[in-house]
């Protein structure tokens, strides 16, 4: 049984625990490893949001900068002395995510919003224009001021593990006990942030499978994810289309290619709803739905 949460996203408050909710992905970028650029165009990206909408998804995630495997981003830890500069600008990005999330909120006033960003500059901006979340890949470590920017906006908050930067990931080196890591260092940022002003009942945890982890180390993550409820914050997890799930799916020597992962992620995201996460984020938002209907019944 999970335990149920109250997320407060600032204007609202999501019940956590009862049932999956279903976070559905709209990439506003050209080089996202799973759409390819299908929704850079925001009138693209405005119409994937509504039909994911449309299928069901409770929150739909908006990102305007890939942190896909090999991006070249800024920090790899807090930043001090300034940044290296980023591969997608800011005002680029804004470009990017903020029609999108206007015309969603024209069109769905009631619509929940989460903007994917590790740009504090960024989140205000989308959170100002109707976004009630801020999904931060990095946990707020590779810009100092987001963490009192989301303490400022009282908006709810996605916290991710990663380990290095993602032109670093194939090549970071094994830890002994990656779940023990992932644990150890959610909690240190969980803190942090809470430190600088985040309500508690704003955040949620992501053990970011993929990001920073050797093939190998997702699959004890899946199957000592439970474990991470001792950290007591609900947990959101999102395994859609990843390396990791083309490399179990693997025929032949050759790992399954993104647009052949459909099953293996909705067998993983089974998995993730049985031990316990309490939000998916899925491209694939109705297929996901159904299998969180029948997971839901015993999770």
């Amino acid at each position: 049984m999970r335990s149920v949460f109250e997320w407060n996203i600032g204007s609202r408050v999501l019940t956590l625990g009862k049932r999956t909710l279903i976070m559905g992905v709209v990439n506003v970028t050209p080089d996202s490893f799973s759409d390819a650029g299908q929704f850079l165009d925001p009138e693209k990206a405005f119409a994937q949001a509504l039909h994911l909408f449309d299928e069901g998804a409770d929150i739909i995630d908006i990102g305007g900068e890939s942190t896909r495997p090999g991006a070249k981003v800024s920090g790899s830890g807090p930043t001090k002395k300034g940044e290296p500069p980023k591969i997608v600008s800011e005002k680029e990005e804004l470009e990017r995510v903020l029609p999108v999330i206007q015309r969603i909120k024209q069109e769905r006033p009631k619509a929940v919003i989460s903007i994917d960003t590790y740009k504090a500059n960024v989140a205000r901006a989308a959170v100002e224009a109707g976004a009630e979340i801020v999904n931060d890949v990095s946990a707020f470590r590779w810009d100092s001021k987001m963490a009192k920017t989301v303490a400022d906006l009282k908006c709810g908050a996605v916290l991710m593990h990663m380990r290095g930067r993602p032109d670093e990931w194939r090549t970071q080196p094994p830890v002994p006990d990656v779940v023990v890591l992932v644990k150890r260092e959610l909690r240190d940022w969980a803190d942090a942030a809470t430190m600088a002003g985040v309500k508690r009942e704003r955040i949620v945890l992501d053990p970011g499978l993929g990001f920073g982890k050797n093939f190998e180390e997702n699959y004890p993550l899946l199957r000592r994810f439970d474990e991470l409820h001792q950290l007591r914050y609900p947990l959101l997890a999102g395994a859609s289309r990843k390396s990791f799930v083309g490399r179990m799916l693997a025929r032949n020597g050759h790992d399954a290619p993104v647009g052949e992962r459909l099953y293996g992620t909705l067998a993983t995201e089974t998995v993730l709803i049985l031990k316990g996460a309490h939000v998916i984020r899925t491209h694939d938002v109705r297929a996901c739905i159904d299998a969180a209907r029948v997971a839901d019944v015993v999770a």
